[in-house]
């Protein structure tokens, strides 16, 4: 991959979870913050910035919906996975007190992974386009009524008040964000047990069975299909394409035999990325 401005998008604010991962995984890249994913997209399609760094799915809020209607259309390559832990704090304009909070702010995966707190104050959740956002909110707006779930980064940043600590419902909350990149990075794996992962999209073609006869590969050549999900196109329910996750490379025969198979009962396959797994990958069943 060449550099070309050493930047890296990511949708939200600083200090939003998003800007935590691009600063975990390449600390000397200068992330860029954008209003919405599909603006993180345009960003590395049109070349103001090199990657973007995407969430796609989580351990407690599911999908990410919108990834994998943006993620097919784009021209974009997957070319890595990062996985991070998610702690929300609850945070407060400088001297207010738990007790004065009535509305909470926050992005609505936040909300929905802090429901546990959120029922037991009673206070009415409201829904912000990002965490660090409503962090930034908050701030801005100093109504000493108002609170935030955000990262810690966010409190900082925004000069806040933490007076709860990781009220996420759940300690095994972990996010996982692909790599996105315009340029096609095909890994190539370096050892015998080095975990590589592909990931593709595919319309199978209408015939009885079909999706069962497109799968028929994976299983008999033994390779772990990780994810496999449906959603609708075009706004109709007869037109359906599939996002999966398999642990192997293309190269590997087993995968060559299995993807050809599925090309044969498929109109339309398209890999979307070939990575190193990350380490968290196999900790967390997949």
């Amino acid at each position: 991959m060449t550099t070309r401005t050493n930047r890296i998008a990511f949708q939200g604010e600083f200090g939003a979870n998003s800007d935590m991962a691009c600063r975990d995984m390449f600390p000397q890249m200068e992330p860029l913050p954008c209003p919405t994913f599909e603006d993180a997209f345009v960003a590395v399609e049109n070349g103001e910035a090199d990657l973007a760094m995407i969430p796609i799915e989580n351990t407690i809020a599911g999908r990410v919906a919108d990834i994998h209607y943006l993620l097919p259309e784009s021209r974009l390559h997957i070319i890595g996975e990062y996985f991070m832990p998610i702690r929300f704090q609850l945070m407060v304009l400088p001297g207010v007190s738990i007790d004065e909070i009535r509305t909470v702010h926050s992005h609505i995966h936040a909300l929905g992974q802090c429901r546990k707190i959120m029922r037991a104050n009673g206070w009415k959740p409201v829904v912000a386009g990002d965490t660090a956002g409503a962090a930034k909110l908050v701030a801005e707006r100093g109504d000493r009524t108002m609170g935030a779930l955000a990262p810690r980064l966010a409190a900082d940043l925004y000069g806040l008040d933490i007076v709860a600590e990781n009220v996420e419902d759940t300690e095994n909350n972990v996010t996982r964000f692909v790599v996105l990149s315009r340029e096609e990075s095909i890994a190539q794996r370096l050892s015998p047990d080095e975990l590589i992962v592909t990931t593709f999209v595919f319309n199978v073609r209408n015939i009885p069975a079909a999706l069962y006869k497109a799968m028929g590969g994976f299983a008999t050549n033994g390779i772990n299909m990780t994810k496999l999900e449906s959603y609708q196109i075009g706004g109709k329910f007869v037109a359906t394409q599939f996002y999966a996750d398999i642990e192997g490379h293309p190269e590997d025969a087993p995968v060559r035999r299995a993807l050809e198979e599925l090309r044969f009962f498929s109109e339309k396959v398209r890999i979307l990325g070939v990575y190193k797994g990350h380490p968290m990958r196999g900790k967390l069943g997949g």
